[in-house]
């Protein structure tokens, strides 16, 4: 009987066929995504999901609309997943915003579309705008009066 051990190889030479077409993959892959300007946007979600600032001044603003009251009723406050499932654009080194998230009230549900540009580390809107498209017969678009 032959008591000798068995040299197993080394962990590299029996994964190296499978390791380095993978590797490749992944390293070519993150070249493409950060070149294709998907980390911006990323970075917009981000940037919009802790600026929760922008959001809430915006609601008080529709809320104290009178026919949103009429047409939605009150507005919920925004949960994290309705900013998520938006649309943010920063531009201008993070002081300027065009935003579009799904705001629900008592009656309805609908978009809130917000244009607005930082000054003095406070939010100033250039436009507010809530798009009801359900129910067909209460579709149209109001324009938030934004002043101060």
């Amino acid at each position: 009987m032959n008591n000798e051990l068995i040299e197993q190889k080394s962990w590299w030479k029996r994964n190296w066929k499978w390791l380095v077409p993978v590797g490749g993959i992944i390293l070519i892959s993150l070249g493409i995504f950060i070149n294709s300007g998907m980390g911006g946007i990323i970075t917009d979600f981000a940037q919009s999901y802790s600026d929760t600032e922008l959001y809430e001044n915006a609601l008080l603003k529709v809320n104290n609309d009178p026919k949103i009251n009429k047409l939605l009723g009150e507005i919920e406050p925004l949960g994290k997943m309705a900013i998520l499932e938006g649309q943010t654009e920063y531009s201008n080194n993070n002081q300027s915003v065009n935003s579009t998230v799904r705001i629900i009230g008592k009656k309805g549900k609908a978009k809130m579309d917000i244009i607005a540009g930082r000054i003095n580390d406070e939010w100033k809107y250039s436009k507010i705008n809530v798009r009801i498209k359900n129910p067909p017969e209460k579709k149209q678009t109001i324009e938030i009066n934004i002043t101060e």
